[in-house]
């Protein structure tokens, strides 16, 4: 029993009760996870290709979307107290659960690395000009810093978070404010700008992209917290909200001064040393989380522990990150599309095998649930091939199929 309590990440095991957190700190933790520095660039294309009333209505849609995707894996996890890897050994049956471990951690350290290079470019090009050196340092010294909280877990994500999230939240929107009241238009009247071409359906399906990957990764942080109902209506909360300031950080870069994100904004109006400030604690709690993320991966595949797996993916991330961020990008957005076959299968297996979970009783252990892997891979194939509707929804849909009707197979034999 001992044993159990020094393992405050809880890795091999569901999280006892009396290590479930409070409400604000779930909430805070789940806030800084959606703050990720890509979704402004979707924000910058929503801006670019829609006019104010449709950005607004592919942000509210979308959102809904993706936060009932995430709401039920934040249930999922909160319930049963499971991780997302031990979870998937449920499911998906113990070799069948290195699938998901592999993609969750594959994509999350690439795009630690993408992230680390999305902080370290801008300032050193701001800072010191085009000198490399100074872009590999600061990539180095964010790396190292970066890996270090990843590695201390769920405790020293809740402290980052804390800091990170009221920061980058009200100075974020600060700077947004300053910036539409120096323009010389309203807000309205400058998304009418450029050709709207992007369509409302592909508007939404951006808001989707954007992290259905990541929120795959959901119950990793859930399942700490204090009840189903609370781990499902804070994640709902937390997507939508971190999302939409995300997108409105990034629509109005691209708005108002044509930057990537709210890092050009704060540039434009002389606040250097404050952008700097919000562009890395923004990018630090997500990178965190994505790192975290990786380290139940491959500790669940290798069978080591999570701490010395992280300490692997920061390494990884780091050394890679710049030239991820220069040749991976338009391949970790195809990856974007395989992870959503992962969560429903684990929804509906989650589901479908209730009373076990809750019992804590668990299901009896296999190896390998065919139905599932298959689910997984054809999700992932007609997600990135066919061209109509929203790619990661077509992919939920094949995935849940073929997840269902294997399983159907199976109980006749």
């Amino acid at each position: 029993m001992k044993k159990q309590h020094n393992d405050s990440d809880f890795q091999s095991m569901p999280v006892e009760q009396q290590a479930r957190k409070n409400n604000l700190s779930m909430f805070m933790i789940m806030m800084g996870f959606t703050f990720f520095s890509a979704s402004m660039w979707v924000g910058q294309n929503l801006a670019n290709g829609l006019n104010f009333n449709d950005f607004l209505i592919a942000i509210l849609l979308g959102g809904i979307i993706l936060g009932a995707y995430t709401g039920a894996l934040g249930y999922v996890g909160a319930m049963s107290g499971l991780s997302l890897d031990l979870l998937a050994v449920k499911i998906f049956g113990k070799r069948g659960s290195y699938l998901p471990s592999a993609m969750i951690t594959f994509t999350q350290i690439g795009w630690f690395g993408v992230g680390l290079a999305m902080f370290a470019i801008p300032i050193a090009k701001v800072a010191f000009g085009d000198s490399l050196t100074a872009t590999y340092l600061m990539v180095a010294l964010a790396g190292v810093c970066m890996t270090a909280t990843a590695y201390f877990g769920i405790k020293s994500l809740t402290m980052i978070s804390y800091v990170a999230v009221p920061c980058v939240a009200i100075l974020g929107t600060v700077a947004m404010i300053m910036a539409i009241m120096q323009g010389d238009k309203g807000l309205i009247e400058q998304f009418e700008t450029g050709e709207k071409t992007l369509g409302i359906v592909s508007g939404i399906g951006l808001v989707i992209g954007s992290f259905v990957s990541g929120g795959t990764a959901t119950p990793n942080f859930s399942r700490f917290s204090k009840s189903g109902k609370s781990g499902l209506w804070i994640t709902v909360a937390a997507f939508f909200l971190g999302n939409s300031l995300m997108f409105l950080f990034g629509a109005v870069s691209s708005a108002y001064v044509g930057g990537n994100d709210i890092f050009d904004v704060m540039i434009n109006l002389n606040l250097f040393y404050l952008a700097v400030i919000v562009l890395g604690l923004n990018i630090w709690t997500t990178n965190d989380n994505a790192l975290y993320s990786s380290g139940l991966g491959l500790a669940n595949i290798f069978g080591a522990k999570k701490k010395h797996m992280v300490l692997i993916g920061g390494v990884i991330g780091t050394v890679a990150a710049v030239w991820l961020y220069n040749n991976f990008c338009n391949y970790l957005n195809i990856l974007n599309c395989t992870l959503p076959p992962v969560g429903i299968i684990l929804i509906i297996g989650y589901f479908h095998n209730k009373k076990d979970f809750d019992n804590q009783t668990g299901t009896k252990d296999f190896d390998i649930n065919l139905g599932a892997v298959v689910g997984v891979i054809a999700g992932a194939v007609v997600a990135n091939l066919v061209d109509f509707g929203i790619a990661s929804i077509n992919g939920m849909i094949v995935a849940a199929l073929c997840y269902l009707i294997g399983n159907a197979l199976t109980k006749k034999q």
